[in-house]
């Protein structure tokens, strides 16, 4: 029989190979995004020291309750605008996108898509 492979491991391979060509830096963040199975969680970094500068997700309090009665793809475009309107408010307007080595579809795109609504340059 053959084994189907893990596809977290096969996640965590592509986000490695990724990974390697992109960089924050103070004036250009890298938005990184995780997806869970309920759950999207998006934080701003600064590679260079190692810091985060600003994170959303829609486990915090004050977000998950506008995130009542909405699908997933709907809340993780919310709270893409919600990192997006942070990042501004700190000065951030020009990032780089990292997508956590997940497919550019479905939440991910969403979470970009509400990001770059707010105003967020990539």
């Amino acid at each position: 029989m053959i084994n189907k492979p893990n596809k977290n491991v096969i996640r965590q391979k592509r986000h490695l190979r990724i990974r390697k060509d992109i960089n924050g830096s103070q004036k250009c963040p890298r938005l990184n995004v995780y997806r869970s199975t309920s759950h999207i969680y998006g934080q701003l970094i600064d590679d260079v020291s190692g810091n985060t500068l600003v994170s959303a997700n829609s486990v915090e309090k004050e977000i998950s309750v506008q995130l009542k009665g909405k699908n997933k793809v709907q809340q993780a475009s919310l709270v893409g605008e919600i990192l997006g309107k942070r990042a501004i408010e700190m000065g951030y307007n020009v990032i780089v996108f990292d997508r956590g080595g997940y497919l550019y579809t479905g939440r991910v795109a969403a979470f970009a898509d509400g990001a770059r609504k707010a105003g967020l340059n990539f």
